[in-house]
């Protein structure tokens, strides 16, 4: 859905995986070096299959894009 300035937010659930969703945005623009993330974000069941793969891939091939 939309999100906009001044709307409230509550938190329904908390990952216990310790996976944010700045960290998969982190992964998708900077940080493909970032291993550990790369392997959390790879199996982490809330991601879309296709997102999974993309970090599996990265996981084999860093420079990958």
């Amino acid at each position: 859905g939309d999100v906009g300035a001044g709307d409230a937010i509550e938190r329904i659930a908390r990952d216990d995986k310790g996976l944010s969703i700045a960290d998969v945005v982190t992964l998708y623009s900077t940080d493909e070096s970032n291993q550990s993330l790369l392997e959390r974000a790879s199996d982490h069941p809330a991601l879309p299959a296709d997102w999974r793969d993309y970090f599996r891939k990265r996981l084999r091939e860093p420079d990958a894009s």
